[in-house]
């Protein structure tokens, strides 16, 4: 892994929960992090329940855009962190992969979108923990 570690999130629409995983990354870790994100197929939006959720986290999505996965993508990350995306996200040796079971929050009420939301953002912090943690002060 390099000194800036790259984190890849992929899951299928880049609409919902990679979205969340990535502001939460870039709110977290800040410049420890590279932060990017892709869908096997791409919405045309953000779930707006999604920007929602993380806005009540203070972390605006809005403004980002769904991207499609690109194998350029997934070479330039040390970490891919697949959620259900299947067989989509071509493997490369030497980098470190990880599937969350995250339930899909496209289509779902507010409620059911925190939860998932709440679920990323532990994982994201346990993943900063093993990652880029925190400088000693």
């Amino acid at each position: 892994m390099t000194d800036t570690p790259t984190v890849l999130f992929v899951c299928v629409h880049n609409a919902g929960r990679s979205q969340m995983a990535a502001g939460y990354l870039r709110a977290l870790a800040g410049d420890r992090v590279e932060v990017l994100s892709a869908g096997s197929e791409p919405k045309d939006e953000i779930n707006p329940v999604a920007v929602a959720a993380m806005a009540e986290e203070g972390i605006d999505i809005a403004g980002n855009a769904p991207k499609v996965l690109t194998v350029d993508a997934v070479r330039e990350s040390d970490v891919v962190i697949t959620m259900g995306c299947g067989d989509a996200c071509p493997i490369f040796p030497g980098k470190r992969y990880e599937d969350w079971e995250l339930e899909d929050p496209a289509g779902k009420e507010l409620e059911t979108v925190r939860r998932v939301r709440d679920d990323i953002r532990a994982r994201v912090e346990a993943l900063i923990a093993e990652i880029a943690p925190a400088p000693a002060a």
